[in-house]
């Protein structure tokens, strides 16, 4: 199970006109602002990273309202794990947990996981904050994440698991958000 205490989330790779082109992007949008949000409710840190942003464009405006509070890391390779700055950020939250989100699954979602899990961190794809431009190549990478050992979980179940209780006033707010 997943801690609030331990857990951080990876926002990859969420922009410009590749975002438009996402298998069901109205849900994945949608179920990544909920969870964006719910992450800052409950205290969960994100690390947000662009995919060379001047050539792919800014992260979707859509995401990147609700992280005013921070900026991205750009890189240039398809893994987080090979952008130094990354790692420091990463290696400075000291954190072992992990929530993958972003795109595309198959490629920058599925690398960085796999890097993460050779590492020694439990990671879990969040599959509805996933995508790529075709539903068979978005599948293709989270089944790769899970035979490299990683776990599935979707919105809902990411906050009932860090939360462990219908109680309080952020089990209040994630409620809201999830309604």
């Amino acid at each position: 199970m997943f801690s609030i205490d331990n857990t951080i989330m990876l926002l990859i790779d969420v922009q410009g006109q590749l975002a438009q082109l996402m298998h069901e992007k109205e849900k994945f949008f949608k179920s990544f602002e909920i969870l964006i949000q719910g992450m800052k409710i409950l205290g969960v840190p994100i690390i947000w990273m662009e995919q060379i942003p001047k050539n792919l464009g800014p992260t979707t405006e859509a995401l990147s309202k609700y992280l005013t509070d921070q900026s991205p890391i750009e890189k240039f390779s398809f893994s987080c794990c090979d952008e130094p700055r990354f790692v420091d950020e990463f290696n400075k939250a000291d954190r072992t947990q992990v929530l993958l989100t972003g795109i595309e699954s198959h490629i920058c979602v599925f690398q960085t996981g796999y890097e993460l899990i050779k590492q020694g961190c439990q990671v879990q794809v969040v599959a509805d904050c996933v995508s790529s431009r075709t539903k068979e190549n978005r599948e293709i990478g989270i089944q790769r994440i899970i035979q490299s050992g990683g776990r599935v979980t979707c919105v809902e179940m990411v906050f009932f698991e860090l939360l462990r209780a219908a109680q309080g006033d952020k089990f209040k707010q994630i409620i809201k958000l999830i309604k």
